[in-house]
């Protein structure tokens, strides 16, 4: 359990982080949970991995709403979010670790993709 200090200090982070960092914490956050989930399966803790995928599932959703639709990426980046939160509903059901590693390549992929952009992006600032 996280102290109430440790959680003031997440919470302060959060709400003080510029836009990109926010989704650089959720695609971190959603790696984070899949990894648990696969854990918690591995160890038959059911349960466990349930609350783990939900986590990850509202992580999908924050993003989904967070896009900005004026850019044309961001209707591919809508079929993939909604892929992949079909596939965690289907994970959770099922409780298979290999579509949470497919779901966790996927993002992954994004969190290294997003730190590239930053990055180019300050630069050229």
């Amino acid at each position: 359990m996280i102290q109430p200090s440790a959680r003031n200090y997440k919470q302060n982070q959060v709400e003080t982080a510029p836009s990109e960092e926010l989704t650089l914490m959720l695609y971190n956050g959603a790696i984070t949970f899949v990894k648990r989930a696969k854990q918690a399966i591995e160890k038959k803790d059911f349960n466990f991995a349930h609350q783990h995928n939900i986590r990850v599932q509202d992580i999908v959703d924050e993003l989904i709403i967070t896009l900005d639709r004026k850019y044309p990426i961001s209707e591919q980046l809508l079929s993939l979010y909604d892929y992949m939160k079909r596939r965690l509903i289907e994970a959770n059901i099922s409780k298979d670790t290999a579509i949470l590693d497919e779901v966790e390549s996927f993002f992954v992929e994004f969190r290294d993709t997003w730190k590239q952009a930053m990055t180019l992006a300050r630069s050229q600032r």
